[in-house]
């Protein structure tokens, strides 16, 4: 009986984390397309039944981020299953930056490798096509994903908080990361400065100069905020030659 009555609460962590998912993609993703607007009019023109295609896509993944997310938190709050911690004197203070960049390189690893994976022909051909559907891609096509790879890419920092000690506000500042580049990376035009991008810095974070050029060859640049997989396994082809900022 105890089972049973918990189980509403965990469905309910579930429903409403999906629609946490959605409202932040809706707004992120509304944002950025309004700035491309803005910035670079006509950019999108013409895109329209894509933009659906991906608005559409990306509301299905939005469920099969949420769900196990909602699970996972409602383990937290109410029986103690992972290690997302909220005071900060619970561990030296040095742990919360590397605590951040301990999460993105594994986050950054696990995209890398199970991205080259969906590059093999039987799955690109039967998952990882529709995010590829996307030419050119846009600030919607973010999570416009099949649901076999957005199950790839919403199990990693959920299970990451079983393993791993992380403070609440530092989980925060991952997925607000997570967001703002999944989102820019696919925009189709450089939002960060110039200067940025080519300097020694910006060869080796990811930007959309980078993950634009994934999206013109396919087979390189896989990586999600960091080039080091791509640099070290050779798959790295630099960045593409297309508008940025100044």
């Amino acid at each position: 009986m105890a089972t049973a009555s918990l189980l509403p609460a965990a469905i309910g962590s579930a429903i409403a984390m999906t629609a946490i998912v959605g409202v932040r993609y809706l707004a992120t993703s509304g944002l950025f397309a309004w700035i491309t607007g803005r910035v670079r009019p006509g950019h999108h023109a013409g895109l329209q039944p894509q933009i659906r295609r991906e608005i559409g896509w990306s509301l299905l993944s939005c469920a099969i981020y949420g769900i196990p997310a909602g699970i996972v938190a409602w383990g937290w709050q109410a029986r103690g299953w992972t290690r997302i911690y909220r005071d900060p004197a619970a561990y030296p203070w040095w742990w919360l930056p590397l605590s951040l960049l301990v999460y993105l390189m594994l986050h950054d690893s696990w995209f890398y490798w199970t991205h080259r994976w969906m590059h093999r022909p039987a799955l690109f051909r039967i998952a990882h096509a529709v995010h590829h559907d996307s030419r050119p891609p846009t600030a919607w096509a973010a999570m416009s994903f099949h649901p076999i790879e957005a199950l790839t890419g919403a199990i990693v920092v959920p299970a990451l908080v079983f393993a791993i000690p992380i403070h609440i506000a530092v989980l925060g500042l991952v997925l607000l990361i997570m967001t703002i580049m999944g989102v820019t990376n696919h925009m189709g035009w450089e939002i960060f400065p110039r200067a940025l991008v080519h300097s020694r810095v910006g060869g080796w974070i990811i930007t959309a100069s980078h993950h634009q050029r994934h999206h013109e060859s396919y087979r390189c640049n896989y990586g999600l905020y960091f080039r080091f997989w791509d640099r070290l396994c050779g798959t790295d082809r630099g960045i593409a030659e297309f508008i940025s900022a100044a």
